[in-house]
């Protein structure tokens, strides 16, 4: 093991995860996943503050104090380390400038058969997933896009697939449209009539169960292929997902495992693990 790694495994650190809409945290005391928490993207001029080992103001009180709890207890002195992977390149670019950074790269992760192009988030859930749970493996993740990727018993890349997200098609057809409104999907809690009578309820219905029989297809079909594979879901509508899937399609919800975290335990195993 190297100094890095030995830094890690012994100390606080923070996992970042910039996404399409946000950033995404976690705290981890070595290999343990303390807390994880969603905030806006920082101006750069609060990017900075890390450099000088503050805690930017739009962190909860929560988290602020949990913060200055560990950094008290472990005689932290300098800047929170910081483990980033991104999938916003002008975002990394900011992050990347400050001396307690370390960007993960597709490279580092050990699965064969990767592409490119993949993005890092994906990759990231996914060998989270396969560590935590065995290869092979399905991860679902219902962010702003839903996206489903695979692994086979090898660790080696299938594929997957790429739609809008829930959220996604709602603002498309309330932004690209002349006449019909702009629904919110964290607004939903119940599923809509599949036949509706007013122009809300038409949308819902129109995205919802067509989101659901997308998914339920994708997860047969991957179950085709793999009898015994494990498939996890996570991403912000993993919730409402599950429980429409729940009402809908009871057989494939109960083969679907809920985690919120999975990218930042694929990046603890790629900072704790990988040498």
């Amino acid at each position: 093991m190297n100094l890095h790694n030995h830094i890690y495994r012994e100390n606080p650190w923070l996992g970042l995860m910039i996404g399409n809409s946000r950033l995404h945290w976690a705290l981890f005391s070595g290999e343990t996943l303390d807390s994880a928490w969603d905030t806006d993207y920082l101006p750069e001029s609060v990017i900075q503050q890390f450099a000088q080992a503050q805690t930017p103001e739009k962190f909860t009180d929560r988290v602020i104090s949990q913060l200055n709890t560990i950094r008290r207890d472990t005689a932290l002195s300098g800047p929170y380390p910081i483990s980033l992977a991104s999938v916003v390149p002008s975002q990394t670019a900011i992050w990347q400038t400050l001396p307690n950074v370390r960007i993960i790269t597709l490279a580092q992760i050990p699965l064969f058969g990767v592409y490119p192009t993949l993005g890092i988030d994906r990759a990231l859930a996914l060998w989270g997933a396969g560590k935590t749970w065995g290869f092979p493996i399905l991860v679902i993740d219902s962010g702003t896009a839903l996206t489903f990727t695979g692994a086979d018993d090898n660790q080696c890349l299938v594929g997957g697939a790429i739609l809008p997200g829930l959220g996604l098609q709602f603002a498309t057809l309330g932004q690209k449209t002349g006449q019909l409104p702009l629904l919110e999907a964290q607004l939903i809690n119940s599923l809509p009539p599949r036949f509706a009578l007013n122009t809300p309820e038409a949308i819902q219905s129109g995205v919802i169960y067509t989101l659901l029989a997308g998914i339920k297809d994708f997860i047969e079909a991957w179950l085709f292929l793999f009898p015994e594979s494990k498939i996890a879901i996570t991403g912000g509508d993993r919730i409402l997902l599950k429980n429409s899937l729940q009402i809908q399609f009871p057989e494939i919800a109960a083969r679907l495992i809920v985690e919120q975290n999975l990218i930042f335990w694929g990046m603890e195993k790629i900072v704790i693990e990988i040498e």
